[in-house]
C-alpha cells in the first residue's frame, strides 16, 4: 500500500468518525427542543478542528511509521488525487444546493449550518472513497 493510499484511508476514517460523533451529539438534542436554542457553533467548530488535527497527526504518524515512503508520490498518485478531488468538488457543488435552498426558504440557521457541514463531510468522504477505489481497482 502506497503512502498516498494510507493517507486516503486516514482521511476517510477521520471524515467519517468525527462528523458522526458531532451529529449524534447535536441531533440528540433536537427532539423536544427549539433548534434556535441548541448551541451547535462551538461543537461544530470543535469537530472541524478535531478533524483537521486528527488528519494531520495521523498523517505524521503514518509518515513516521514508514519514512522511506512518506512524501513520495508518482504520476499515478497525482492522477488519483486529482480524480478524487474532482469528484469531491462536484459532490460539494451539488450538496451545497441544499443549504442554499434552506437559506432562501428562511429556515432556522441551525439547519442551514448543519446541512452545509454535512455537504463538506459528504464531499470529503466521496473524495477519499474515490481515491481508495482508484488505488484498489486501478485508474
Amino acid at each position: 500500500m502506497s503512502f498516498e493510499e494510507k493517507r486516503s484511508w486516514i482521511y476517510a476514517v477521520v471524515a467519517a468518525a468525527v462528523p458522526v460523533a458531532y451529529f449524534v451529539t447535536i441531533l440528540a438534542k433536537v427532539p423536544g427542543t427549539d433548534v434556535s436554542e441548541i448551541a451547535y457553533v462551538g461543537p461544530m467548530l470543535t469537530a472541524i478542528g478535531v478533524g483537521i488535527g486528527a488528519g494531520i497527526v495521523l498523517g505524521i504518524v503514518a509518515a513516521v511509521a514508514s519514512p522511506k515512503d512518506a512524501g513520495r508520490a508518482d504520476e499515478r498518485d497525482k492522477q488519483i488525487n486529482r480524480l478524487g478531488d474532482y469528484v469531491g468538488f462536484y459532490v460539494m457543488s451539488i450538496c451545497a444546493l441544499v443549504p442554499l435552498g434552506l437559506a432562501m426558504a428562511n429556515v432556522e440557521q441551525f439547519w442551514i449550518a448543519n446541512s452545509l457541514y454535512l455537504a463538506f463531510v459528504l464531499a470529503a468522504l466521496t473524495s477519499a472513497v474515490v481515491k481508495i477505489v482508484a488505488y484498489r481497482r486501478g485508474l
